[in-house]
């Protein structure tokens, strides 16, 4: 008894309910309002735009979906390959894209889609493509031949071919605090760095399972590494070594990237964020070695990026399902120049003057709205009937239970109801055994 007249259970009392206390970060994470689209294909890479306003490409199948990176609309659909494409990346200043492919070719386009050079020199498939963080002009691929080569885009031509992986090379990352410095990871469970004045590895790590992502982390003297359920993270000013192991997914790390995040009343601070197909996205603060927030998703997820603003998070799934989350509290501006753009069925974007923008009749997104979207003016507003509650005694006469229906309207002390079931009793003929029935 925990006081007078009241019980307690006594599995209350041996395992009490703990009152688990939010931190500011797991705040910040839990902010992002998470919608999606549906593109019907696994969405295998997105790459964030360095430059404001940090436009995004996703890669889904044979086609590359450019995003407005404020209003999160679409701005081009390139569909500019034979057969699938891989790692669609923006050039630093934003103007040009970049992709690998199926035909073992690395295209480059400007934004609106058009084809301005063809890099040949693999054989088979190329899954890594990436320019570096400050040079326009050359851009780094890696293919399933196990070759790394590095392309001068202008002429064509290529600078350098790197041996050295024995298996299909499938990720890779420049290195922030090097031009000439870079990481690449392959199914041979090896990550190799390379110094692109040098044609043979300054450094190996084995990582101990087939690399999936890699990517440097902000300061360039850490790398994280992702195969099977594991990442690793490591000190490559410090010769190599492994520092940390992180095994919280249960399943294979697909993806990886840096994130920020941007507590009231902290300094800024990054975090890596991992994807694995069983479904968790999971945020790992690399200093203090713990995870700091997970998320669960509804399907298996295949890539995941974040805006250099925050204001955005991205996860693409093996099932065609493309999760944009937009962080709360961040204004969105709309566009000062240029014709509107056509609105996608994403809640809380498309704002004009403090008003719901409408979504154009002719788009597709006009009959994928939500049940949340505001009508405009001149729609027809189809209300939903209200569900009418049945009483207790009306069910047990619609079952012709006589008794019981009798014995629940007298239960109800309300004449209103005792009288017409009584009524209705008597035009049943149930009234002449209801006396010895009931008493």
């Amino acid at each position: 008894m925990d006081g007078p007249g009241t019980f307690v259970p006594i599995s209350a009392r041996l395992h009490p309910k703990k009152t688990l206390k939010s931190s500011p970060e797991s705040k910040f994470w839990s902010s992002f309002k998470t919608t999606f689209l549906t593109y019907n294909l696994p969405i295998t890479s997105i790459n964030f735009c360095p430059e404001p306003p940090h436009d995004f490409v996703v890669t889904s199948s044979a086609t590359l979906f450019t995003f407005d990176g404020i209003t999160f609309t679409p701005k081009s659909t390139i569909r500019k390959f034979s057969d699938v494409a891989y790692s669609g990346t923006f050039r630093p200043d934003g103007k040009l894209l970049a992709a690998g492919g199926e035909s073992g070719n690395v295209q480059i386009f400007n934004p609106k889609g058009d084809p301005l050079r063809r890099l040949v020199g693999h054989v088979h498939p190329v899954h890594y493509v990436s320019y570096p963080h400050n040079d326009k002009l050359h851009i780094l691929s890696g293919g399933d031949d196990g070759l790394v080569k590095w392309w001068d885009v202008a002429s064509e031509t290529e600078i350098t071919t790197l041996s050295g992986h024995r298996d299909y090379i499938r990720c890779g990352s420049p290195s922030p605090a090097s031009e000439h410095l870079w990481a690449t990871g392959s199914y041979d469970d090896m990550v190799r760095l390379w110094d692109l004045r040098n044609t043979s590895p300054v450094m190996e790590l084995g990582h101990g399972k087939p690399v999936e992502a890699a990517v440097f982390l902000p300061s360039g003297g850490f790398l994280a590494t992702a195969g099977g359920n594991v990442v690793k993270i490591w000190d490559v000013i410090g010769g190599g070594k492994l520092v940390h192991t992180m095994e919280s997914h249960n399943k294979t790390v697909t993806s990886l990237c840096v994130g920020k995040a941007l507590v009231p009343g902290e300094s800024e601070q990054s975090r890596l964020l991992s994807v694995s197909i069983d479904g968790y996205l999971k945020v790992f603060d690399y200093m203090s070695f713990k995870v700091v927030h997970t998320a669960k998703f509804p399907a298996s997820l295949l890539s995941v990026g974040m805006s250099p603003s925050s204001s955005c998070r991205v996860a693409g799934s093996s099932n065609g399902r493309f999760f944009i989350g937009k962080r709360k509290g961040h204004k969105v501006e709309p566009k000062k120049d240029g014709p509107d753009e056509l609105m996608l069925p994403i809640e809380g974007v498309g704002e004009e003057n403090g008003k719901w923008a409408p979504t154009k009749p002719w788009h597709r997104g006009y009959f994928q709205r939500g049940q949340t979207e505001k009508h405009s003016e001149g729609d027809l507003v189809v209300n939903q009937p209200k569900r009418v509650r049945v009483p207790q005694h009306d069910k047990l006469l619609r079952k012709f239970h006589h008794k019981e229906a009798f014995v629940s309207a007298l239960n109800s002390n309300n004449p209103e109801v005792v009288v017409p079931v009584m009524e209705e009793l008597v035009a049943r003929k149930a009234m002449v055994r209801a006396p010895n029935e009931v008493c």
